[in-house]
């Protein structure tokens, strides 16, 4: 099958004038009165969390794929994450020499268009690898601000369908300053967009991390525009007892919205999430906070910031709501789901009006990304709830780099004060007299060392599981 790969930011790939004027549809297929799931473009990786050496695999929409970079072609491919020969998972392979995805099981080789190139065996006298069936279903791509995105509908859809980018970055690409992180979240695509877009929780729920309590006030939002789209809405006093001003929210369905604020004190600043659905239940969320400051230090600050240190306090975040979120939903789906939701819900004060907004938005477009009849899995223990290495640090380039580093300056650090408090009675031995000086300076060395150790132990198990209290529940 032919692979559709869309112009991608800093590839060699040519843009056609043919390419230039295809119109532009919005996502979820040609039927004005149904959203489908599959004619959208997800966001799957940021670009700097893939390894050009080696394929990474990821779910979408509960399909499988494999994402590997075609150096051929300079560009990013997504395939169908099954070898055609015996069905084996291609991300379990390697890219060859010849810049190929080679399948782990028996060898197979297929370029960038899923075609298969090499048959390892096969007589000289066959030609099997001609065959349609030797072709790997593939996937279009795109990379755009940062990310790359994959269209699990079809191809010929993917140049007609407007890939979901936050409009205000591309107006002035250079002018933010952007801290991004992702974590892949036990709850759904739906669950996730309908927390997000609900500004009033923050206060409460995130109580010490990015909201106080006290800043609590009456919401007054309002829906200005609306459609198979999204919808866009404002908050005319906006957050903290309106001393920021007023705040607007896009919704661009199916998975992204964002806050837009701009105050006297701080500048502008953007809250964005993408939720790409992995299968009924998880997602994965793409959280991105760009800055415009009225001042230069803040700037600064952010960007002398270590990627894997923001992403510890931003996985603090994300944890205020996951379990409650992870049990919310299954409460929902046993008293109907969306379609029940005005039943299910209290929702009086304008204050959840994006909540309904959304629901609606679902009900009016047939708009459920998995079969209704399909239940979600039963609900996960709290520990699991609470893990990062698996929903975050073993996927995340930063993270994962700085979590090696963390375990081997350990045992470094365990290593010299064990040399020392080995050595320090060998010297006493063959010396018959050591010099107080050095008896202090080395045990000082293996205190501090000691408490370094411990102290990287703390931050190490940060990078495995969040803590079990939220912030909010903590005493004084």
């Amino acid at each position: 099958m032919p692979n559709s790969v869309l112009p991608q930011e800093g590839s060699q790939q040519q843009v056609t004038s043919q390419t230039r004027v295809v119109q532009e549809d919005s996502a979820g297929g040609l039927d004005p009165d149904r959203f489908d799931w599959q004619e959208v473009w997800y966001p799957v990786c940021y670009i700097e969390d893939l390894n050009k050496s080696q394929p990474t695999r990821f779910t979408l929409l509960e399909q499988d794929i494999v994402l590997w970079w075609d150096k051929n072609e300079q560009t990013w491919r997504a395939f169908i994450d099954q070898c055609p020969h015996r069905l084996a998972p291609l991300s379990e392979g390697r890219i060859n020499h010849q810049g190929w995805l080679e399948c782990p099981y028996h060898g197979w080789a297929f370029s960038g268009t899923g075609k298969c190139e090499f048959i390892p065996q096969q007589t000289q006298r066959t030609k099997a690898e001609v065959s349609q069936r030797a072709c790997v279903a593939t996937l279009a791509t795109a990379v755009r601000q940062g990310m790359l995105f994959v269209y699990p509908g079809r191809a010929e859809n993917a140049a007609k369908t407007k890939v979901p980018i936050v409009e205000p970055l591309e107006l002035d690409p250079d002018g933010w300053i952007c801290l991004n992180t992702f974590r892949d979240v036990p709850y759904d695509a739906l669950t996730l967009m309908e927390n997000v877009l609900d500004a009033s929780h923050i206060p409460y729920t995130h109580h010490r991390t990015v909201g106080n309590r006290a800043n609590v006030s009456p919401i007054d939002l309002e829906i200005i525009e609306s459609g198979k789209w999204g919808f866009k809405g404002t908050w005319a006093e906006g957050p903290r007892k309106g001393t920021l001003g007023r705040q607007d929210t896009t919704f661009i369905a199916p998975g992204l919205m964002w806050h837009d604020l701009t105050s006297k004190q701080y500048g502008r600043t953007l809250t964005v999430v993408y939720a790409t659905p992995i299968r009924k239940g998880e997602c994965r969320l793409f959280a991105r906070f760009p800055f415009k400051f009225s001042s230069i230090l803040p700037g600064l600050f952010l960007k002398l910031t270590p990627r894997w240190y923001a992403h510890i306090g931003q996985n603090r975040v994300l944890e205020d709501d996951q379990i409650f979120l992870h049990y919310q939903e299954r409460y929902l789906e046993k008293l109907g789901g969306s379609t029940n939701f005005t039943k299910a819900y209290y929702l009086p004060t304008k204050a959840d009006l994006f909540v309904s907004g959304l629901r609606s938005w679902v009900n009016q477009y047939k708009a459920e990304p998995f079969k209704e009849v399909e239940c979600l899995p039963p609900p996960l223990s709290k520990e699991m709830l609470l893990d990062r290495y698996h929903s975050h640090t073993k996927k995340c380039a930063s993270c994962r780099t700085a979590l090696t580093r963390v375990q081997r300056l350990r045992v470094g650090i365990a290593v010299l004060v064990a040399l020392i408090w080995g050595l320090l009675p060998l010297l006493m031995l063959i010396q018959n007299q050591i010099s107080i000086i050095t008896i202090v300076v080395s045990s000082l060395v293996m205190i501090i060392g000691l408490l370094i150790w411990l102290g990287l132990g703390k931050l190490e198990q940060q990078f495995y599981l969040g803590g079990e209290i939220p912030p909010r529940n903590l005493p004084g």
